[in-house]
């Protein structure tokens, strides 16, 4: 798979000769071919509690969907495929419908914490639970209050990492959290040991 080869198309390639970067993305569109996801893809979308699917419309329009669960509700399932489970919402349907008639996604996932940005062409199938009770198994979040309508597939056609210019490091409570937490079992070690020592120089004097 190759990202560039889907990403550079004709328009897109005049648009690098006037500006002057077609002679470096020219090396990468001959070069940067992947047979998959390599372990830093799996991990970083096990990390992601959201991500954005870009779909088609037949007015030809794109519409973009924000997808939120718990953190790894987006599976990696191998190197070519990812999927999730479409849980139920205001029920417009406008990203089902698109995907009726035109299967080609775009995913945008980031993670501003990490000041990291990963973006995937994929095609995507809608399957439906009832025939897909295993898959449906594998993919369903633990522990988490949702309601379920459909499985949807990806088949993963190319990604590529953005730079991380121009991302604002955000963090969530849970992160916040976290870090406090960290400082506050520090504290109290610090506390701890400092109790002892003084009780130490008192049974010394």
């Amino acid at each position: 798979m190759n990202y560039s080869k889907i990403a550079f198309t004709d328009a897109v390639k005049s648009f690098q000769e006037r500006y002057g970067s077609r002679a470096s993305y020219s090396r990468m569109e001959a070069h940067r071919y992947s047979d998959g996801f390599t372990e830093s893809e799996t991990e970083f979308i096990a990390h992601q509690d959201n991500f954005y699917m870009a779909t088609i419309s037949e007015s030809g329009y794109p519409y973009i969907q924000f997808r939120g669960g718990p953190r790894g509700f987006l599976k990696v399932l191998d190197q070519e495929t990812l999927g999730f489970v479409d849980f139920g919402g205001n029920k417009q349907y406008i990203s089902t419908g698109n995907l009726a008639t035109n299967n080609k996604v775009s995913l945008f996932l980031l993670d501003q914490a990490a000041k990291a940005r990963l973006k995937i062409f994929a095609e995507a199938s809608v399957l439906s639970i009832e025939d897909n009770t295993e898959l449906f198994d594998k993919l369903a979040p633990a522990d988490y209050k949702f309601k379920p309508e459909r499985i949807i597939l990806f088949k993963v056609k190319g990604y590529d990492w953005n730079c991380p210019q121009h991302i604002t490091a955000r963090y969530t409570l849970e992160e916040i959290q976290d870090e406090f937490t960290a400082q506050h079992e520090y504290i109290n070690k610090l506390r701890t040991e400092n109790a002892a020592l003084k009780a130490q120089l008192q049974k010394n004097k």
